[in-house]
């Protein structure tokens, strides 16, 4: 199952494709909430958050067969929830199939930020919990604000006129040019790139404060993590019971902070550390990129076999390399048919983003990514740029109304089929402070060189876009959630978005925290098909059992 937004062709300068690999899950909670110790007072109980608070789930079938969807109201601004302003938000169902023996309600969040929860539930996530675990629960998720079929719906699109409007009697001679000028280099040295890379993320952000602007400033972790908490009450549950993968591990860690005594079990696999501010997290995730890219060149041969695109680490290092270098000084050539062709081909953030995000399955993604390379190395990189095709298109070509059932719309403007990467912008350039000037990007490259590469570079110049951002009040912290039960974090050792370093981190800051350690590659653990991961998540999630100190699997 594939938890990573999915992404779109970088159509400026910057790295924002990158943002979709690199940053996938570079958030922590929002706005500096009520943490452990000072959230006794019970926000059910405040008369203005009574009519969320007071809920009760309307299940109806999906469009899905087998899945109940319904639909939660939420303040848009906590601090002012009786003015009339809402998210209302997608929830899904799989109904426990053992009833007899039900425990309860099981939320989960897939990952991203951006990713919708009740798509995924229908698209069959639920199969990533084992039997026994959704024998016990009813496997529940729900669409954050701002995210897919929220209304509203976050986007950062230009209007769909604005491309008509630019078919004068010139553009074909133009579009070449204008394709090789949107070439950037992985890593900006020079002043007219910088320059072409601040502007091109400036360009970003104001488009986002156009189409979104009066929501952009409440899509936030900590308020995803309040929603969680009306969703909580309106399950007609007394204690949260959670799994969080990637970014969900952030929005788990915001509820555990701010609800601490609401929570029955908490798993969060594939751990972001709070503590570690954006360029620490940006050294972190890259290098995790990279030492994944490392694990591909060494451990082809044992997974893709004969695909692979080099008899040697060395062979499969230097033509990686040799695409990057190419993708530089021009667009790698693709069919006509392809994503890429209106972009004059993929260039170098593309490439590196391809690469990037096919480390998370090696066991599914790794052949197609070997032979994508090869053909790519003998000039055609149309098989690169449609590896994850078969993962968009489903989502892509949904009818957007359809899960939420026949809603009154009449002013509402429809939300976009797939607003992943505007969500995934919003809610980490939100989540995180971001310095206002641009020398500390500039300071950061040659650090991000050293440490990690181009996967570096590339994503300290992604995260350009969030200089122009709304800030949340947020600072990195340790957490604090004093009076939370166990929580069982997982980390991956070879795990490439989210580095096993900051998983041991995640759970030492934990009172009671536990680490379950899984030696593999990939990107999270539980239900990639591991027996032993299996075993001892479901054996804290139906029993409570506590894992061990230093378990592995």
């Amino acid at each position: 199952m594939n938890r990573a937004v999915r992404r779109r062709p970088a159509l400026t300068t910057t790295a924002l494709a990158l943002l979709g690999a690199l940053s996938l899950t570079a958030c922590t909670g929002g706005p500096a909430p009520a943490t452990g110790k000072a959230s006794a007072a019970d926000p059910a109980s405040r008369p203005d958050l009574k009519p969320f608070y007071g809920q009760r789930l309307q299940w109806t079938d999906c469009a899905t067969d087998g899945y109940e969807c319904a639909r939660l109201t939420v303040p848009l601004d906590y601090a002012r929830p009786g003015n009339g302003r809402t998210f209302v938000l997608p929830v899904a169902r799989a109904a426990a199939t053992g009833p007899a023996r039900r425990i309860g309600s099981l939320v989960y969040n897939p990952g991203g930020p951006g990713a919708g929860g009740a798509s995924s539930l229908e698209e069959g996530m639920d199969e990533s919990f084992s039997a026994a675990v959704r024998a016990r629960f009813d496997i529940i998720s729900f669409d954050p604000r701002g995210v897919g079929g929220s209304i509203p719906a976050l986007t950062c699109e230009p209007a769909e006129a604005e491309p008509e409007a630019e078919e004068t009697e010139e553009p074909a001679e133009e579009t070449p040019e204008d394709s090789s000028d949107a070439v950037a280099p992985l890593y900006p040295r020079t002043e007219a790139d910088r320059s072409a890379a601040a502007s091109g993320a400036r360009t970003a952000a104001e488009d986002c404060e156009e189409h979104s602007g009066p929501i952009l400033r409440h899509v936030g972790t900590e308020d995803a993590a309040r929603d969680l908490d009306v969703l909580r009450a309106a399950l007609g549950e007394r204690r949260l019971t959670y799994l969080g993968w990637s970014y969900g591990t952030s929005l788990g860690t915001s509820y555990a902070e701010q609800f601490p005594r609401r929570v029955r079990a908490m798993v969060l696999d594939g751990a972001i550390d709070p503590s570690l501010d954006w360029r620490q997290r940006v050294i972190s995730q890259s290098a995790g990129f990279r030492r994944s890219v490392d694990d591909y060149a060494e451990q082809c041969a044992e997974i893709a076999g004969d695909s692979c695109p080099g008899a040697s680490p060395q062979e499969i290092w230097a033509l990686i390399e040799r695409l990057y270098q190419r993708a530089e000084r021009e667009p790698l050539p693709v069919a006509e048919d392809s994503t890429y062709a209106e972009y004059g081909g993929m260039d170098a953030t593309a490439v590196l983003d391809a690469v990037s995000m096919a480390m998370y399955t090696p066991e599914d993604q790794w052949e197609p990514l070997s032979e994508a390379l090869r053909e790519a190395d003998q000039g055609d990189a149309t098989k690169l740029g449609t590896l994850d095709d078969e993962e968009e298109t489903e989502e892509e070509t949904e009818d957007p109304g359809t899960a939420e059932g026949q809603q009154e719309e009449d002013e509402t403007p429809e939300p976009p089929a797939d607003n992943g990467d505007a969500a995934l912008t919003a809610v980490n350039c939100l989540d995180v402070p971001h310095p206002r000037s641009l020398r500390p990007y500039w300071d950061a490259l040659a650090p991000a060189d050293q440490a990690a590469g181009v996967y570096g570079t590339a994503g300290v110049t992604a995260e350009l876009t969030c200089r122009d951002w709304p800030s949340g009040g947020r600072r990195p912290q340790r957490v604090d959630a004093d009076g939370v039960p166990p929580v069982l974090v997982v980390g991956t050792t070879g795990d490439p978005a989210t580095p096993y370093e900051e998983s041991v981190s995640l759970a030492e800051q934990f009172p009671q925290g536990m680490l379950l350690t899984y030696e593999g590659l990939g990107h999270t653990a539980y239900g990639r098909g591991d027996a032993c991961v299996t075993a001892k998540v479901d054996a804290y999630l139906v029993k409570g059992e506590r894992v061990r100190p230093g378990a592995t699997c």
